[in-house]
């Protein structure tokens, strides 16, 4: 169980990121922030069952919010496709590999320079384009895209591509 010291730093670190993630794909604000708050629910009843060897707790409550989004559009919009990133034709064996996949890929990110790791998760998880992010560093763009390139080459080197598997962040 988590003590509430560590469940405040979570909250503190995360909410806004949690809430950002949800607001792009639910326009009604008080479903999003109802929302945000069942996701550290969730997150805070299973404390006991993150593992911090098989992921990080950003790649964690990231998959716990994702869920809970999918479950929303379940739940309240069942007449409503649900939005196209988060359909998927895989097979139940397919979200195994993937999720194998996603740990080992935040296991690489953890072991990639922190500036590097924030041009990675701005633009694939944010999905922000490099001049934005060029911006919000401060940087030039070029500096960006030099940076980008670098932390891809770092990730696919870390990744086993013996194992067949490919990096596709896009």
């Amino acid at each position: 169980m988590m003590t509430p010291a560590e469940q405040e730093k979570l909250y503190t670190e995360y909410r806004g990121k949690v809430l950002g993630y949800i607001r792009s794909r639910i326009n009604n604000r008080d479903d999003a922030e109802d929302l945000c708050e069942d996701v550290f629910v969730k997150v805070f009843a299973a404390g006991d069952r993150y593992d911090s060897e098989k992921a990080s707790p950003g790649t964690w409550i990231y998959a716990i919010t994702r869920n809970a989004v999918i479950d929303y559009f379940r739940k309240s919009r069942p007449s409503e496709e649900l939005p196209e990133d988060l359909s998927s034709d895989e097979l139940p064996e397919d979200g195994v590999l993937k999720r194998e996949m996603l740990e080992e890929l935040a296991a690489a990110l953890e072991g990639l320079p922190p500036d590097l790791t924030d041009i990675i998760v701005m633009r694939y998880y944010d999905r922000m384009p490099l001049t934005d992010i060029a911006e919000k560093l401060s940087l030039s763009y070029g500096a960006v895209k030099l940076r980008h390139q670098k932390a891809l080459d770092m990730l696919r080197r870390v990744m086993d591509p013996g194992k067949g598997r490919m990096l596709h962040l896009v």
